[in-house]
């Protein structure tokens, strides 16, 4: 738990596995101890794009997540040297917009790429002016910076947010002829068009709503995930869109039967009074504050169809409970072909 500045207390966890009640492993008071939440590994590849490291943030750079994961995580005795480091983070692919002093020794064109190169009805992602696949999306690292494109403003570069995200897929969408894979192929460009254009009312989104003070934002997909041919934020974005809640807040669509629930009271600060029942407690356990209770980052969305199950809690197991989740929790109103046609544009990335 945060020692300094901490606004809340923890009152009560319902943990089926009993690491939150164990003194060793969980909280020894309502402000001391460890809290024990459940967590899916972030993906190893792609790390170049990112704009912020770990689902909380709370690495500075590869470089410090390297070492912290071979001390703490692998229970490491010896520290990696500074050479051993910028071995680990020449190979993963530094995140040169992020730290780019600190990855001068690597190039931009360095690391781990990973991608659907056939989707799992067995279509070509390339062919037929398919952009699919890990080299086309190397080729998009140079190109990235901090805030490439912001949407709640102009980037770093003066460019305006552009939302057409995604346009692996565009070509495919007039592709002529009758078949399996004419059909999947045009199934997953109204995917790529639906993710691009779909108008969603966001609304209750902490980091979003409340900073903004908007009640209501006119948005769309591309509003958190922004990054061109990547789908991750651009800048850095913890946010809480409902999928840590529990209780009577449940997320819809999602399981989080086998997890921790916790009964957080906000002592002071601006939310001072409220309770949050959240199966994970967020950023708020880096910070101390309640703003930050059930924040965290939206992962690079490439090579989803081999990373499920789904979300920060692995509470969605397929594809389609994730665009369940985003249909009941934002009232999108996606019929059944919609639906079909966004979990097979998902499963090509």
């Amino acid at each position: 738990m945060p020692s300094d500045g901490l606004q809340f207390r923890i009152l009560g966890v319902n943990d089926p596995y009993g690491c939150n009640t164990n003194p060793i492993t969980g909280l020894t008071g309502a402000t001391t101890g460890t809290v024990s939440v459940y967590r899916r590994p972030l993906p190893a590849a792609n790390l170049g794009f990112l704009s912020t490291i770990m689902w909380d943030g709370r690495e500075p750079s590869l470089f410090s997540q390297a070492v912290v994961a071979t001390r703490i995580h692998a229970e490491g005795t010896v520290t990696p040297s500074a050479e051993q480091q910028q071995q680990i983070v020449s190979f993963e692919g530094c995140t040169h917009a992020l730290t780019p002093d600190l990855c001068a020794n690597t190039p931009a064109t360095a690391g781990v790429f990973a991608a659907q190169i056939s989707d799992d009805a067995g279509v070509n992602l390339s062919g037929d002016g398919g952009n699919g696949g890990p080299v086309a999306l190397s080729q998009e690292l140079p190109k990235f910076f901090i805030g490439i494109n912001d949407p709640l403003g102009l980037n770093p570069a003066g460019v305006p947010f552009n939302p057409e995200i995604f346009d692996l897929y565009s070509h495919w969408s007039s592709l002529q002829g009758d078949g399996r894979e004419n059909d999947r192929r045009r199934a997953i460009a109204r995917g790529e068009e639906l993710f691009n254009t779909t108008k969603i009312n966001i609304s209750g989104v902490a980091g979003l709503n409340d900073v903004l003070n908007q009640p209501n934002i006119a948005g769309s997909c591309p509003i958190c995930h922004d990054s061109p041919k990547v789908g991750n934020h651009s800048v850095k974005a913890p946010l809480n869109i409902g999928i840590a809640d529990a209780g009577k807040n449940s997320p819809p669509a999602l399981d989080i039967g086998d997890l921790p629930v916790f009964s957080i009271w906000c002592t002071s600060g601006p939310l001072a009074g409220q309770l949050f029942e959240v199966t994970d407690p967020g950023l708020s356990l880096i910070t101390g504050k309640c703003a930050d209770i059930g924040k965290l980052k939206g992962p690079i969305l490439r090579g989803l169809a081999a990373r499920a199950p789904y979300f920060h809690n692995g509470a969605a197991a397929t594809l389609a409970d994730v665009v369940e989740f985003y249909n009941q929790r934002f009232d999108i109103g996606f019929t059944d072909q919609q639906k079909a046609d966004l979990v097979a544009f998902l499963s090509s990335l």
